[in-house]
């Protein structure tokens, strides 16, 4: 049975949004947000009865073309062209789960009572969401500023009875999708094709997917750097958590802390070392993986916010008889933090590699590229490899888009975040690094296999489950069929948020 969302509030977080993602949630506004609308609708509507004055986006044109002023006859066409005319996406199609979260983040936003739309057009809205009728947008186009235009216009085509959408995974014109659940297209009143494609639920969605996935990835990376640690014989000393508290990161001290209980219980970090020291790549883990901690931390107070905000324009206030023409439709909050968080990921990724590295080095008592046969055996030699090419690539990656600005809409619009370029390069770093760290479980998980004390109760059972899904190699294979199981069994094991 699928729970209920209430939006229309200030108060989600991430993980609320969790079960939108996976579509097992269906949405819903309360009453006050309702009343809110309705509202907010009724007090344009009065404003517009009694004054003819220009009112950006309301009754005249859009950009550089705000200076033309519309007739009353014309609003609702003016509103249609908008939506038809922007809908401009390129590239490839939008996955599923982050169209659910464009889709409740619109409502969100909408149902905030600022943005002076039909009762109606939220309600369709909701209804094309929980009937599972999912638009077809396209990565490419958002300048991520005057909102994310040319993928909201193409979210909203649906609601006009235009467009594609998919219904329950099939591809079919919106048409035939209404016709099979009973939904029927609406009218756009004035400021409504503005209010649905000013905005920021592109890149916020997008954003939303990322921080659930390395909220999950950064403490799945301490546990596997924990297995790799004890793999590699590596000391506790660096976990303790004097060290940490002198420098007061607090990143720095959780992920410590997270080590110390990961091992707990080991036969393999007590036993007396000969070496003094490790690498920097095992040894300075509290400190890496800290860092990236503390910055997804940053990232995800700064997309909070912006999951409960109001991001369109013109924004109405009803209650101070006032429409205010701003910017809050401008990306550069998410394009700063998606830049940021692309980097924090990225570098998990590169310590993790630089753990393969060692363990596949014939070093602290561990066959070389961990096979019982090398020479005839090349064992775990290439998917270190591979690995590396990640990492390459997501350096890559990490260039920053949040710098860049390209002037349009003939200079009205010339500083734009380019923020959805950080969204969409951000989910390739996100899936690369799954990619990472689930080559790092493969190689620790077989070097494990060649010692003969025993980690951890708790990565023990961590390896077991592992194992059910990928084998200990004994000769040469086809890695590429266990580095694919090993992602995916990352991909779907299961952390209880609380440790997050």
């Amino acid at each position: 049975m699928k729970s209920t969302l209430e939006l229309g509030q200030r108060n989600l977080n991430i993980f609320d949004l969790q079960g939108v993602l996976m579509g097992s949630t269906e949405l819903r506004i309360g009453d006050q947000a309702r009343e809110r609308v309705i509202e907010c609708r009724a007090y344009l509507d009065r404003k517009m009865a009694a004054s003819e004055d220009p009112i950006y986006g309301i009754n005249t044109g859009f950009g550089s073309l705000c200076d033309v002023k519309i007739s009353v006859e014309q609003l609702e066409k003016l509103q249609e062209n908008l939506v038809m005319s922007h809908a401009c996406g390129m590239g490839e199609e939008v996955p599923s789960e982050v169209v659910r979260l464009m889709l409740a983040l619109k409502v969100q936003s909408l149902s905030l009572g600022h943005s002076a739309v039909q009762e109606k057009t939220i309600d369709l809205l909701l209804a094309m969401y929980n009937l599972d009728i999912l638009p077809i947008v396209y990565q490419q186009g958002s300048l991520g500023a005057s909102g994310d235009l040319a993928p909201l216009a193409h979210l909203s085509l649906p609601l006009l009875g235009k467009g594609d959408v998919y219904l329950k995974g099939k591809r079919m014109s919106t048409a035939r999708a209404f016709e099979k659940t009973g939904l029927e297209p609406i009218s756009l009143r004035s400021k409504e094709g503005l209010a649905l494609l000013n905005g920021t639920q592109f890149m916020t969605a997008y954003a939303v997917w990322a921080l659930l996935q390395s909220t999950k990835l950064n403490y799945l990376a301490d546990l596997i750097g924990a297995t790799s640690l004890d793999a590699f014989d590596g000391r506790i000393e660096p976990f303790f958590a004097q060290i940490h508290e002198v420098r007061g990161q607090s990143g720095q001290i959780d992920t410590a802390a997270n080590i110390r209980e990961f091992l707990q219980g080991s036969q393999l970090i007590q036993r007396a070392k000969e070496h003094v020291q490790d690498p920097y790549s095992f040894r300075c883990i509290p400190q890496v993986h800290g860092a990236s901690r503390d910055a997804i931390r940053y990232v995800r107070s700064i997309v909070e916010r912006e999951m409960n905000a109001v991001t369109d324009n013109p924004t109405v206030f009803p209650e101070d008889d006032l429409i205010i023409s701003g910017g809050n439709f401008h990306g550069q909050p998410l394009a700063i933090s998606m830049d940021l968080l692309a980097i924090a990921l990225s570098e998990l990724g590169n310590i993790s590699e630089r753990r393969v590295y060692q363990m596949v080095n014939g070093k602290r008592g561990l066959p070389a590229f961990l096979v019982a046969e090398p020479g005839l055996n090349s064992g775990f030699m290439i998917p270190q490899y591979t690995a590396a090419s990640i990492v390459s690539q997501n350096k890559q990656l990490c260039t920053p888009a949040s710098v860049d600005s390209i002037e349009s809409s003939n200079g009205q619009e010339d500083h734009v975040s380019m923020g959805a370029n950080a969204a969409t390069k951000l989910y390739r770093v996100v899936e690369n690094l799954e990619r990472i760290l689930g080559i790092e479980l493969y190689t620790a998980s077989q070097a494990l296999g060649f010692r003969k004390d025993n980690t951890s109760p708790f990565i023990e059972e961590f390896i077991l489950a592992f194992r059910n899904e990928v084998p200990f190699v004994e000769v040469d294979t086809i890695h590429h069929e266990h580095m694919v199981d090993s992602a995916a069994f990352l991909r779907h094991l299961e952390v209880d948020t609380e440790l997050l």
